[in-house]
């Protein structure tokens, strides 16, 4: 059941639904008048089993090719059958102006979504039953979860407004949704009737919006760029010289794993592990007085400028010193004293805020708590009742850094204040519509990825979708960097010595990806034929959705004998490939090395990969965008499934230490030598870590962000390369 409420200038709430009884506030219910009729389109998805949304929208056919395309004259719908998904969509006509409150009820699981207009780009989460597939409701009961219920919603009877009712029935109970609107109903395209005549191919007048996809990134490589020329001059050129580069600084093995930083993400792509969350150590230490840091010396007040001039203080290179051998480094000590001291020597939150976030018997601010040392607790302490806290909805992110993530494999990608993201966002297309005399047209922030650098300036990839004069969508992904300049103050009254800061954001210089640039996955294999023919399998997928040429598929095979690896590649619908027959046992970094010397261009992306990986749609332009020449190299965190689950019903974990999967443009990893394969002959695990450290000394960076819906699945090692198999004996 779906309904809504309007309030009244009486201060009652009226119910406004179609031939559904419901009751209100015990005010009985009120039954909409012929003339607020209209019609509804409702596509019906058949044969497809599970409970929820989620697993309907993993449908390969939703939203675009339903079984049936039909119209109905309310918002209401009980075949009394199993295993379906439904989509009702139309515009609402409000018969007033005025807030409205909108409800749904379902068995399974439901959604209502609501556009700020008539568009279906703008449509917006408004109340829903469950997530998880096991949620239900009876018929017209609203109040069993609070998010059966949505916020009051102005809506104006001058307009339209799009809206889409989604429901998922599984084969369990008496399936039921039903609803209505508050006005007149009307289907979303121009002849309510006319799908019937339509061929199922013909897709163009069927309305795509955020409840039709789980997230727009995974599809956004569809849309047609912006030209990089338009892009020019928007924003003014600056050097590109982040404070957190380690080039030329000596690392012992495998430390470069504690300089990798984590990047923050806009919007929430939901990448956080929820379901496997059984403690909260990987968020936040359980006491302030069990703070690691707090045996840090106090700072200078001297600014922090890069991680160099922080480990050549004398103290903290003695405390490296004492942690060294317990694979503690200096990148540890430089992140802590940058997310723990300010410029004054003290103690602030990560994010650079002072409010300690708790009030002291309501006084606001009060930080005396973490300026004193901890005494020891010999009596019970004192309980203060009137201590209150101030929490804001991302609080829980601040306390996350970069250390935490490495050692949390459920905890996602860090997220990104929203207030940021549109600020860089509004800034830049000011700034570019200035250029172009107003020619584009903000559709939607995409995505937005910052890297944090408090002493030089962040950078932002911005990824938005823009409408141009002629109605079509266009893709911007495009590099900016919000530029610190320290300059002296003019004002008398600041100290003389003391810099100001002034941001300025600017163009990169040569920081910018190269969207032609060809992707080469390299995989070495021995005697996995079912997997290879999963890979190769992928691959064609990859091909055949994305019709992009420029990847080639790299198999080095040590003389497999359980199928013929080239006759399959032969018979493979590929752009580009290549063979390499090798002999002996299985190498790894021979093996990716082998192939990495396949490739003429020095100036492609090699992918060093594995063989039993499921890859998003979208992985090519993940890694081109990620994957910035002389500048950036790009280790993607994936999700290894457990045993049983499947990339359709994921279950897993973060690998947030495994460095195997890597991309970077063929100079860089030539720059930094190559793959070991010295020392790393017969054997696997740490190469990846090995080769880290010396890409990072080379001078690059390497971008870590946790990748949607790619996956490594589950096998057993038995059976796999050089293990040998022990004989029973009795």
């Amino acid at each position: 059941h779906f309904g809504f409420w309007r309030k009244s200038q009486s201060g009652l709430f009226l119910l406004r639904i179609e031939c559904v009884w419901l009751y209100i506030l015990r005010l009985g219910c009120v039954v909409l008048s012929p003339q607020y009729k209209g019609r509804a389109n409702l596509h019906v998805f058949e044969d497809w089993c599970g409970s929820s949304i989620d697993q309907l929208r993993k449908n390969l056919h939703y939203p675009l090719y339903p079984h049936t395309r039909t119209t109905v004259l309310k918002l209401a719908a009980s075949p009394q059958w199993t295993n379906y998904g439904l989509r009702i969509f139309g515009y609402l006509h409000p018969y007033a102006d005025g807030e409205f409150v909108f409800a749904v009820s379902s068995q399974a699981n439901s959604e209502f979504w609501l556009s700020a207009n008539e568009s279906p780009l703008d449509c917006r989460l408004q109340a829903w039953v469950g997530k998880t597939g096991s949620e239900w409701t009876a018929p017209g009961e609203y109040n069993k979860f609070a998010s059966q219920t949505s916020r009051p919603v102005w809506l104006s009877a001058q307009r339209k407004y799009f809206f889409e009712l989604i429901h998922k029935q599984g084969d369990r109970a008496t399936d039921h949704v039903a609803g209505s609107s508050p006005g007149v109903l009307s289907s979303s395209s121009s002849s309510p009737a006319g799908e019937s005549s339509l061929f199922m191919s013909e897709v163009d007048h069927i309305p795509q919006t955020a409840g039709s996809h789980p997230d727009p990134r995974d599809t956004f490589y569809r849309r047609q760029m912006i030209p990089a020329r338009t892009l020019r001059s928007v924003l003014p050129d600056c050097s590109y010289s982040p404070s957190y580069i380690i080039k030329g600084y000596e690392l012992l093995r495998y430390q470069g794993l504690q300089f990798v930083h984590m990047t923050y993400i806009h919007p929430n792509d939901y990448t956080r592990l929820t379901h496997m969350e059984t403690e909260n150590s990987c968020f936040y230490h359980e006491s302030p007085y069990r703070d690691p840091h707090r045996d840090l010396p106090a700072p200078s007040t001297k600014p922090y400028r890069d991680p160099d001039a922080i480990i050549s203080d004398p103290a903290i290179k003695n405390l490296t010193k004492r942690a060294g051998t317990n694979h503690t480094d200096t990148s540890t000590v430089v992140r802590s004293a940058e997310a723990f001291w300010d410029e004054g020597g003290a103690r602030v939150a990560r994010g650079g805020s002072r409010r300690s976030g708790w009030d002291q018997g309501g006084v606001e601010g009060d930080t005396s708590y973490e300026e004193a040392a901890p005494t020891p607790l010999v009596f019970d302490p004192e309980v203060v009742w009137s201590q209150t806290f101030q929490a804001d909805q991302l609080d829980l992110q601040l306390l996350r850094s970069d250390w935490i993530d490495l050692n949390c494999n459920v905890s996602g990608n860090l997220l990104l204040q929203p207030a940021d993201a549109q600020a860089v966002v509004r800034t830049y297309v000011d700034k570019l519509n200035l250029k172009h005399q107003g020619r584009y047209t903000l559709v939607r922030v995409v995505n937005v990825e910052k890297r944090v650098d408090r002493a030089q300036g962040s950078r932002y990839l911005l990824e938005l979708e823009l409408k141009d004069p002629s109605g079509e969508l266009r893709r911007l992904s495009h590099y900016v960097y919000s530029l610190i300049r320290w300059k002296k103050p003019r004002s008398r009254r600041l100290p003389p010595l003391r810099s100001v800061p002034e941001v300025i954001l600017c163009n990169p210089f040569g920081f910018q990806w190269n969207p032609t640039a060809t992707v080469h996955f390299i995989v070495p294999v021995k005697n996995q034929a079912r997997w290879v023919i999963q890979l190769i399998s992928d691959m064609e997928a990859l091909y055949r959705v994305t019709r992009d040429r420029d990847f080639s598929l790299i198999i080095v095979d040590y003389d497999s004998t359980d199928m013929d690896v080239k006759k399959a590649l032969d018979a493979a619908s590929l752009p580009q490939y290549e063979y390499l027959k090798l002999s002996g046992n299985f190498q790894r970094a021979a093996g990716l090395q082998a192939g990495v010397d396949l490739i003429t261009d020095d100036h492609s992306i090699v992918f060093l990969c594995d063989l039993h990986i499921s890859f998003p749609m979208a992985i090519l332009d993940s890694i081109r965008k990620h994957c910035v020449e002389g500048y950036m190299a790009f280790a993607p965190i994936l999700m290894r499934l457990d045993c049983g689950a499947t990339p359709q019903e994921p279950r897993g974990y973060w690998e947030v230490n495994g460095f195997g999967l890597l991309s970077v443009y063929k100079s860089d990893l030539l720059a930094a030598g190559g793959m070991n394969t010295r020392e790393f002959t017969d054997r696997w695990g740490g190469e990846d870590w090995e080769l880290l450290d010396r890409i990072l000394q080379s001078g690059l960076e390497v971008e870590r962000i946790h990748l949607r819906n790619f996956f490594h699945y589950y096998h057993s090692k038995r059976g796999m390369w050089n293990r040998r198999t022990m004989s029973n004996s009795r």
